[in-house]
């Protein structure tokens, strides 16, 4: 807040600025960013492994691999936020457990867990996509920007 905001603050306001920020809880940011690089990783690293396996033991390219990997990741996150388990992940790692593709599988799965007690279509099927929903729309529509773009530049002769 800058100095002329806090002069025109009444005195309580101002003690109790004093006071919250006697009690605000330092948070170890080293610690929390250490954290979420080393989880964070480790995803990527598990997603390393299934891409590789789809690569030696199902033909796919490196290329090709990538669609299996990310829907495989997915399905695990789903099937380990059903069983409580990624949500302690994402309690220990933050941002580490949600940057990930992995974060988009627990949103999808959260919603539809959170509403199954009000039945599978106005439940399930009404919210599932209330938290994931822009995030499909958005990357459907810039992708649909991005090729647009690219064919009028490869019509047209760019490069």
């Amino acid at each position: 807040m800058t100095d002329k905001k806090k002069k025109k603050l009444p005195p309580d306001a101002l003690k109790y600025q004093a006071f919250q920020q006697q009690r605000e809880v330092k948070r170890p940011l080293l610690k929390n960013c250490l954290k979420a690089f080393l989880v964070g990783g480790f995803i990527c690293l598990i997603g390393q492994l299934i891409s590789t396996f789809y690569i030696y033991y199902f033909n796919f390219t490196e290329q090709t691999a990538g669609n299996p990997t990310t829907a495989t990741l997915i399905f695990l996150t789903m099937l380990l936020t059903g069983f409580g388990v990624y949500d302690r992940i994402g309690q220990f790692a933050g941002a580490g457990s949600a940057v990930p593709v992995t974060g988009f599988g627990n949103a999808v799965i959260s919603a539809a867990i959170e509403h199954k007690t009000e039945g599978f279509i106005l439940g399930v099927g009404g919210n599932i996509f209330k938290i994931a929903g822009p995030v499909i729309v958005y990357g459907v529509f810039s992708a649909f920007i991005v090729a647009l773009i690219k064919t009028i530049i490869l019509e047209w002769g760019g490069f």
